[in-house]
């Protein structure tokens, strides 16, 4: 080895300890908020089912049905779904177990393919909507305008909706979801969010399997712990239900009377429930079964299955909660809520900080590589001493990797079997670089956006209804 090449293999040592001990310390000081998480959600978990469910019977959606139930309004925004929609309003009309109820479907003037469908159902119970701009506008947008066409019906029939239910055009609703809503709407619940479950997708066992992951440890831990805790419960933007005075609360403060969606925003689902907390109203994650099956009341659908279909989707949803959300929204209320925006907010920063510790492993086995045929590197300081802080960062980081990863594994073998459960722990690393690469991508539009070289617009991916047989 040359001298040249000597001091090249020697600085590349003391980066890599530098470069191992900031991405071990980033870890560790994230991973400490996720264990307050896990350890809020188990203290609640035994509470209820020591102390609430030893004194009161689990409640099945079967005991929620109302013999006089109150009128629903479905609203979906439908911008190029031609493929999908009129599947998805055939199977909702037929499925739904409830009287009471109408369907307002967003469409744009130059989607003549989207209309045809809506109309080719021949639904009285569905009301097709044309917005006045050419889309694709926002989605917020398209949902003001059916907001709007909502309050037109209710004068022309001279009744009121109890609540607003949100859905997309590749949803699988479940049969008894509006007696749920229309049971727990009212005074004491202003918002109520059932479950979203990715179906399995055997074409894309990684790239879409990982959504199955996600939604089984966020729907079932993440979400119950801001309720539990007196934080804003953001909507998913399907499967959810706002009471329609909280509703029109929220449309009576946009400004110019614009409706309740704020048109600029890209997840305006998730400043939904902000907006709800902050007049006072609370929202709840609901997980309830059915009697019957036993089956969790949800909402099923198809997420995306290619790379690019998954980062366009995560990019929109890391720019609207993590970087425009903070312009949007600051930090609004109490310790509670502030501290969930910052946990919102660190999912750019945490997805950039597994990066580095892929990177930190890739240098370390660099390292060692050189030090081991290259003999006189053997005599350079050890990149982590026995007993040094940095040792006992490094092994706590694995610690917690080896129950995030216990974590995941148990949370998606309880929603999708025990297959994908053993799947949940490789597919982590797929999870883990389609988040890291959204949030670069994410950063990089949130530039172009703030340089004004770049507008807000519905970046929306292709959808997929399942057939029959699943």
């Amino acid at each position: 080895m040359t001298h040249a090449e000597l001091v090249a293999a020697t600085v590349l040592h003391l980066f890599t300890r530098e470069w191992l001990a900031i991405a071990a310390f980033g870890i560790a000081v994230s991973s400490l908020d996720d264990l307050a998480i896990d350890g809020l959600f188990f203290f609640r978990h035994s509470w209820r089912k020591l102390v609430i469910y030893h004194r009161h019977d689990r409640a099945f959606v079967e005991d929620l049905v109302h013999p006089d139930p109150g009128w629903m309004a479905i609203i979906v925004p439908a911008w190029d779904e031609a493929a999908v929609i009129g599947t998805m309003l055939r199977d909702l009309t037929q499925r739904l177990a409830y009287p009471n109820y109408r369907v307002f479907v967003g469409v744009y003037p130059n989607d003549a393919a989207t209309q045809a469908a809506v109309r080719g159902v021949g639904d009285d119970r569905i009301a097709m909507v044309v917005c006045s701009a050419p889309g694709p506008t926002t989605k917020a947008d398209c949902l003001n305008h059916l907001w709007y066409a909502l309050l037109a019906d209710e004068a022309a029939a001279q009744r009121r909706f109890k609540g607003i239910v949100l859905h997309d055009a590749e949803d699988l609703v479940h049969a008894n979801e509006l007696s749920v809503y229309d049971h727990l709407l009212g005074p004491a619940l202003a918002m109520v969010q059932l479950p979203v479950e990715p179906l399995v997708d055997r074409g894309s066992r990684w790239i879409s399997g990982h959504y199955l992951d996600e939604f089984a440890e966020l729907h079932t831990k993440d979400i119950v712990v801001r309720e539990m805790i007196g934080a804003a419960v953001p909507s998913a933007g399907v499967a959810c239900a706002i009471e329609r005075a909280m509703m029109g609360m929220i449309a009576d403060q946009a400004p110019g009377n614009a409706g309740p969606f704020d048109a600029a925003c890209l997840t305006e689902d998730y400043e939904l429930g902000i907006k709800i907390k902050a007049l006072g109203g609370r929202g709840a994650m609901v997980r309830i079964r059915g009697r019957a099956d036993g089956a969790i009341v949800a909402t099923r659908e198809h997420f995306p299955a290619t790379l690019d279909g998954a980062l366009r989707q995560k990019t929109r949803w890391l720019l609207g909660i993590a970087l425009s959300g903070w312009d949007r929204i600051g930090w609004q209320g109490g310790f509670a809520d502030r501290y969930m925006l910052v946990r919102d907010r660190k999912a750019i920063v945490a997805a950039l900080l597994t990066l580095m510790g892929y990177a930190a492993v890739l240098l370390v086995v660099i390292d060692t590589a050189l030090r081991a045929f290259v003999p006189v590197l053997g005599l350079l300081t050890q990149l982590v001493a026995p007993g040094s802080w940095l040792a006992l960062l490094l092994a706590f980081n694995v610690f917690v990797l080896a129950w995030r990863l216990l974590m995941r594994a148990l949370y998606t073998g309880h929603a999708h079997g025990w297959r994908e459960g053993v799947r949940a722990v490789p597919r982590a690393l797929v999870g883990n670089v389609i988040n890291a690469a959204a949030a670069m991508r994410a950063c990089r539009r949130y530039w172009r956006i703030a340089q004004g070289r770049e507008t807000n617009y519905w970046d929306k991916t292709a959808h997929r209804f399942p057939q029959p047989a699943e």
